[in-house]
């Protein structure tokens, strides 16, 4: 079947710093046509009060929380200064985590002052959402990962684990609603202070470890967590929630599993070595080994988001923008890279897909797969306001679609809609 055949839908959210937009996508009998949410004037007042946009819902109409009083109205328009989360989607069950990295200092000083952020645990009701809890966690940005038990490892917990940039913690909790003891409740908070890596060591909390990425690995049923300010990976038991290890890992400011659970790809950028040139990284972690295995340094490259297609054999990386002068001057931003995956620890670059220029520092990428074929990949162009449709088996551009005006600051998908559609 060709992939102009497939009818699918996708739906986007358009930050252009002070206000924003949502776009849908909907490719019918071959033909792509954008619709878009109504936008009011926007509310403005503190940034923590606006609303917030968490999806579309199956009539295109937009699911719109209320900060404060936590309703979610369903409706044809939005406040032009709706505010995006950031949504982890809890594979297994029907809930979505929206957190909320709060202001500059990284409180939600609405729900709670000065004391940290949130995160904002919803759920698919019919065709509409409800909240089912906000919970106060740690300050800074947010990454989300899950454990659960399975019939090999029954004694797994079933948790989601959240990590606080600007704390250096990572709030537990409750994700097993048969628990009504513990469902969506923090249960404890993980510590990631390293006296070693301090120059205080007296001064555990807040610290410098800035956890930005995490995974769980069914293969060795750990917790694997980056934390970016001590250039090391923190091997964590689920069960006692207790750091066993760490990993060093330089120049690394994400993790991403395997579709086989054995290895874990870190990406990041070296922007002090050479004054002239950004040099982007790609490393492997062997988590049976416990070690780097495999490093690929790609100059005048940012790897800006990374995801696996369905099958795990194929690894597409988006370039974005980062340095100033002449880095910046000299850095690749027109591609998305496509490495062979499938024989792991190994990575083959295999080609560069031409896209246009991007002066955004996050670029993400989603998947779609439909009866059986390869899977439709999509990549936004942020400046010039379109979005990129690739063809998963020939890695062509098939399709470039116009969804808004350029120049945004961020680009966002969302996920609420369908479960055939992922990445971030």
């Amino acid at each position: 079947m060709s992939k102009q055949a497939i009818d699918w839908t996708i739906t986007c959210h358009l930050d252009y710093g002070d206000n924003g937009a949502v776009a849908i996508i909907q490719h019918k009998n071959g033909k792509s046509e954008v619709s878009s949410i109504t936008t009011a004037a926007a509310k403005g007042g503190d940034y923590n009060q606006r609303p917030v946009f968490l999806g579309v819902n199956n009539n295109n109409k937009a699911l719109i929380m209320d900060p404060e009083s936590k309703h979610v109205e369903c409706t044809t328009s939005m406040t032009a200064d709706s505010r995006y989360y950031y949504a982890y989607r809890d594979n297994q069950s029907n809930r979505f985590w929206f957190t909320n990295d709060g202001d500059k200092d990284g409180n939600d000083t609405l729900n709670c002052g000065n004391d940290g952020g949130t995160v904002t645990v919803a759920a698919k009701n019919g065709n509409d959402g409800e909240i089912l809890q906000t919970l106060l966690i740690g300050r800074g940005h947010h990454v989300s990962t899950f454990c659960r038990p399975d019939q090999h490892n029954p004694a797994l917990p079933n948790h989601a684990f959240v990590s606080n940039l600007l704390d250096g913690t990572i709030s537990v909790v409750g994700n097993d609603e048969d628990d009504k003891e513990n469902f969506l409740k923090i249960i404890t908070t993980i510590n990631l202070f390293d006296a070693s890596k301090e120059k205080e060591a007296a001064a555990d909390f807040p610290n410098n470890s800035f956890p930005h990425g995490m995974e769980f690995s069914p293969v060795t049923r750990k917790i694997y967590n980056l934390n970016n300010g001590y250039a090391s990976v923190a091997v964590i038991n689920p069960i006692n929630n207790e750091i066993e290890t760490t990993i060093p890992m330089k120049v690394s400011s994400n993790l991403l599993l395997s579709r086989c659970g054995n290895f874990l790809i870190g990406k990041g950028a070296d922007r002090k070595g050479n004054p002239d040139h950004v040099m982007g990284r790609l490393q492997v972690l062997d988590v049976n080994q416990q070690a780097v295995v495999n490093c690929f340094d790609i100059q005048d490259f940012y790897p800006s988001v990374y995801r696996f297609n369905p099958e795990g054999d194929r690894l597409y990386v988006t370039a974005g923008a980062t340095g100033k002068g002449a880095q910046a001057d000299n850095l690749r931003t027109d591609m998305v890279q496509v490495y062979d995956s499938s024989k792991l620890p190994e990575l083959k670059l295999i080609k560069e897909i031409k896209l246009e220029d991007c002066n955004s520092g996050r670029r993400p990428i989603a998947f779609l797969k439909q009866n059986g074929t390869a899977p439709l990949v999509f990549v936004p162009n942020p400046d010039q306001g379109s979005l990129a449709v690739i063809d998963g088996d020939s890695n062509e551009v098939i399709e470039t679609i116009n969804i808004g005006k350029g120049g945004m600051k961020e680009f966002s998908f969302s996920f609420w809609h369908d479960k055939a559609i992922y990445g971030g």
